[in-house]
């Protein structure tokens, strides 16, 4: 660790690792019981759904952990304990799929508690992980640290979703927990190496503008009083409307992309496997070309992280009126060269949204990060839970009221292109931090210094 207090590139990796275990332990979850549910059980699909679901909505809670981690100089312990409680709700909830083989209520039952423990487990995980990121992370370096952080987290899904399958071969409820057991334990594991001594007593966490101020004797307000006060600054509550019209309109398409595929353009499940694919791959190549980019830029150009997200977003709109013409045209379109611009906007736009997530977390009052970016984490699960669904149930009813399936579809990601346009129009009116200016403007506005103009370089992040 630099003596700023910075994370280097061993840091950031050790927290891409821990996020990657938090991957591992979710696609087992959510991909891998969800196939025994339906498939090896014969359940029906609405009950993975249902539960995938609720994990989402139980990260409503995101802010409140939020607010918890900020009462406290270190973050870590946080993440640790919520690995331990989403690795505890993995394993109960491979427990209760087994079950419910010969005990369909009580399977069901332990499975609405496992999945309560997995998003509350995420939530606290996952929150205070950004937050450290935020905080640690020289502002130049924010869009990489968030790229590797991401890819790794992606790998976790890989390697995880790979190895437990062939290992799943021939299912058994026994092979399903000592699979799934296995996971949750590795994963844990690695994530409680990963953060020792991360966060060392030599370089504690100190807040936004506080390290030249006397010590505040006002009360730490209770979680009401502090969202609140977070909800009333402009910057953050436009950037939480953006957050969850965005991902709203990124998660519509999951369910309705590969359907669209075999209905309109004749794919084969193989074929709409490998187009899924194939949009993953575009969603790495933006990623990495919205982290180069910032890093190159980081400290030259003022809002280029605003300028990354804008752009992504109306690209993913243009993105979207392609597919509107794969729905009208049919199999003449270049489908497979469309979904890739799908994935290459989408991944860009995104790297660029968490960027500006982490230089806005320490924007505004000091003591607000965890708060701020639980907010913000909420409204993207809210978005995720809500979009997948919306996405299948707006297709079905535009089936039923449009006689072709192509405009139909057409339809809908139409729809979603305007999302993106708004999503466009509401990422420009936040005030993204500079990338070199960040900290040092809020440690001027909370000590009444005056701000500097736009551009101008006050060295480094602290």
């Amino acid at each position: 660790m630099a003596a700023s207090g910075h994370f280097g590139a061993l840091q950031i990796v050790r927290l891409g690792l821990v996020q990657a275990c938090l991957g591992a332990v979710v696609v087992t979850t959510t991909s891998i019981l969800n196939r025994v549910m339906v498939v090896e059980l014969a359940l029906p699909a609405l009950l993975p759904g249902a539960l995938v679901a609720l994990h989402y909505l139980v990260q409503l809670t995101r802010p409140r952990w939020g607010h918890g981690s900020d009462g406290g100089s270190r973050r870590t312990p946080w993440i640790a304990g919520g690995m331990g409680v989403l690795a505890v709700g993995g394993w109960l909830a491979a427990l209760a799929t087994a079950w419910m083989g010969s005990r369909p209520a009580a399977g069901i039952a332990l499975a609405i508690a496992a999945f309560v423990l997995i998003g509350l487990g995420v939530g606290a995980a996952g929150t205070s992980l950004l937050v450290l990121l935020a905080r640690r992370v020289a502002a130049p370096q924010r869009a990489a640290a968030a790229t590797t952080v991401w890819l790794m987290m992606i790998m976790g899904f890989a390697v995880t979703a790979g190895i437990s399958g062939k290992l799943l071969d021939p299912y058994s409820p026994e092979r399903l927990l000592s699979v799934s057991g296995g996971v949750c334990a590795v994963a844990l594991l690695l994530a409680w190496t990963a953060l020792w001594r991360l966060e060392t007593p030599e370089t504690p966490e100190a807040p936004a503008g506080a390290d030249d101020r006397p010590a505040s004797t006002a009360p730490r307000p209770d979680f009401r009083a502090a969202l609140a006060q977070v909800w009333a600054e402009p910057d953050a509550r436009r950037f939480t409307v953006f957050v969850f019209v965005s991902m709203l309109a990124y998660s519509a398409q999951d369910l309705i992309l590969e359907p669209f595929a075999g209905t309109v353009h004749g794919y084969t499940p193989g074929q709409s496997t490998q187009l899924s694919g194939v949009q993953h791959g575009g969603v790495l190549v933006g990623m990495l070309l919205a982290a180069f980019a910032g890093r190159r830029l980081a400290g030259r150009a003022t809002g280029s992280l605003r300028a990354w997200t804008v752009g992504g977003c109306i690209a993913s709109a243009l993105a979207m009126a392609g597919l509107v013409g794969a729905g009208l045209v049919g199999p003449a379109w270049p489908f497979q060269a469309n979904v890739l611009l799908v994935g290459v906007a989408n991944g860009a736009f995104s790297i660029a949204a968490i960027g500006s997530m982490m230089a806005l977390a320490g924007h505004g009052a000091s003591g607000r990060e965890g708060l701020r970016m639980g907010l913000w984490g909420a409204a993207q699960a809210v978005a995720f839970g809500v979009g997948g669904l919306a996405g299948a149930v707006a297709s079905d009813i535009a089936r039923q009221l449009i006689a072709k399936p192509g405009v139909a579809y057409a339809a809908v990601f139409a729809v979603e292109g305007l999302m993106f346009l708004v999503a466009a129009w509401l990422a420009w009116q936040v005030a993204v931090p500079a990338p070199a200016a960040d900290s040092e403007t809020t440690r001027a506005r909370d000590s009444g210094a005056p701000r500097q103009a736009p551009g101008t370089t006050l060295g480094a992040a602290t």
